[in-house]
């Protein structure tokens, strides 16, 4: 085991649900965690993940808890850590991971479509960079060259933009060290808490993206109380709960509000409403589930519909995107080229 890499970055929202969804077919059938742990180990080809097995399979034969053994791990969120405790103290872990594979694997749909919807802009906005600084850069330089053997020069917003690349040339070093931060500062934002929290402001500036990320946290948040409840945790501490699974600290304060309003008596759906949560249908959804005992149920159906209506104003919203660049793309290249061949083209037609 020393010889054998022990994996040290958390686990991926894919690998959380395939191994919540082994877990719960192998506890399902009436297996026990340790055993099921043991049949995962001994199926297991990948070095890395009999190395991981094989300590959790340690950790549970010294425990006896499984919520200890992946605690001790520390490749699992603290959401499936709370949940895992809870399905064993009662009874019901294997519908449990059954609950958290379709949880995460929701977290990846979810994940996924945002990269796509974010990752066509950058690659487009990137070639619309690199096509101007080629055409600023290497082309202007030759319709000055024909200028000159013309015995002319460029005026106007010609000589603008060829004294543009003439910068853009002479500084290149500076452009490139400052496309590198910008590089970087990109990175950091999607790979760092502080990050995601700097960009995530500056997109509550925008209204369309404001009100994706308010429907995003509510899938979240649907779908982790929906999975609380049905473990028999209490409509308190499902929020509680629920409240790690969000990044948007607007959000965590509203449920905040929900957790006073309850411990002063009132009713859940409505706080849910009265504090902008869930409004029309999805309200309506959450009060009929809250008069008829089926909260869970409808507070899942609520993040399925959810997500479904974030992919869809995601693919709207590309689809509009899409040509947008395209035609700007058409039209700087354009007004760039033209600057430059109708002056060159009313000089050749005067001689």
């Amino acid at each position: 085991m020393d010889e054998i890499k022990i994996k040290q970055k958390a686990f991926s929202n894919p690998e959380l649900a395939a191994f919540c969804g082994q877990l719960s077919l192998i506890l399902h059938s009436g297996i026990s965690s340790l055993e099921g742990i043991s049949i995962l180990l001994e199926d297991s080809k990948d070095p890395e993940e009999q190395a991981v097995l094989q300590r959790l399979l340690e950790r549970l034969q010294e425990t006896g808890s499984l919520a200890t053994a992946f605690a001790d791990a520390g490749l699992f969120p603290a959401y499936l850590l709370s949940m895992t405790e809870l399905g064993e103290q009662t009874g019901t872990l294997d519908e449990v991971m059954k609950a958290l594979s379709l949880h995460y694997e929701r977290e990846e749909a979810i994940s996924r479509n945002v990269k796509n919807a974010l990752t066509y802009p950058l690659i487009m906005s990137a070639m619309m960079a690199a096509v101007i600084v080629i055409l600023l850069v290497k082309v202007m330089p030759i319709f000055q060259q024909v200028f000159r053997q013309l015995g002319t020069e460029m005026t106007g917003f010609s000589r603008v933009l060829m004294g543009l690349g003439t910068a853009l040339n002479r500084y290149s070093i500076l452009f490139i060290v400052l496309l590198l931060l910008v590089i970087a500062a990109a990175f950091a934002g999607t790979h760092t808490a502080g990050g995601r929290r700097f960009f995530r402001k500056i997109g509550l500036h925008f209204s369309r993206i404001r009100s994706m990320q308010e429907q995003l946290s509510v899938c979240r948040f649907a779908s982790g109380m929906a999975i609380s409840l049905k473990s028999g945790l209490t409509q308190e501490q499902s929020l509680e709960l629920t409240e790690r699974l969000i990044e948007d600290t607007d959000f965590c304060k509203k449920l905040e509000a929900c957790r006073n309003g309850l411990s002063e008596g009132q009713d859940l759906a409505a706080l849910l409403h009265q504090e902008q949560i869930l409004t029309g249908v999805y309200a309506r959804m959450a009060s009929i589930g809250a008069r008829t005992g089926e909260l869970d149920a409808v507070l899942e159906r609520i993040a399925d519909l959810c997500q479904e209506d974030l992919d869809d104003r995601m693919n709207r919203t590309l689809a509009v995107l899409e040509p947008t660049l395209v035609i700007t793309l058409s039209l700087i290249v354009g007004v760039i080229l033209l600057s430059a061949m109708l002056p060159l083209m009313g000089i050749l037609s005067s001689l």
